[in-house]
C-alpha cells in the first residue's frame, strides 16, 4: 500500500511523529488502539474523521519501519556459523 499521501510527518506537529493526513492523531496511537483489542469498526466509531484506509496505512507504515529496522540490525550483527558455547 502506498501510504505516502496519508502518513505525514511535520516537525512542529506532535513532535514530528508520523500522523494521519496532517491531523493530530499519530500512527502510534492507532497501533496502540489495535494492540489493545479495539476493532477497526470501534476505532472508526470513536474517530469518525478516520477511514479504514487510514488504519491500513498505519499498519503498512509500521510494517515498513519494522522491515527497515530488521535490515539495519542484520547488517550490524555478525552472523555466526557455530553456536556460542
Amino acid at each position: 500500500m502506498d501510504y505516502t499521501d496519508i502518513i505525514t510527518i511535520e516537525p512542529g506537529k506532535r513532535s514530528g511523529k508520523p500522523c494521519i493526513r496532517g491531523m493530530r492523531i499519530t500512527v502510534y496511537e492507532v497501533l496502540e488502539y489495535l494492540a489493545s483489542g479495539m476493532t477497526v469498526a470501534e476505532i472508526l466509531d470513536d474517530f469518525p474523521y478516520l477511514t479504514e484506509t487510514d488504519i491500513r496505512a498505519c499498519l503498512a507504515y509500521a510494517a515498513d519501519r519494522e522491515k527497515a529496522q530488521m535490515v539495519i540490525y542484520a547488517n550490524e550483527t555478525p552472523i555466526r556459523s557455530e553456536p556460542v558455547p
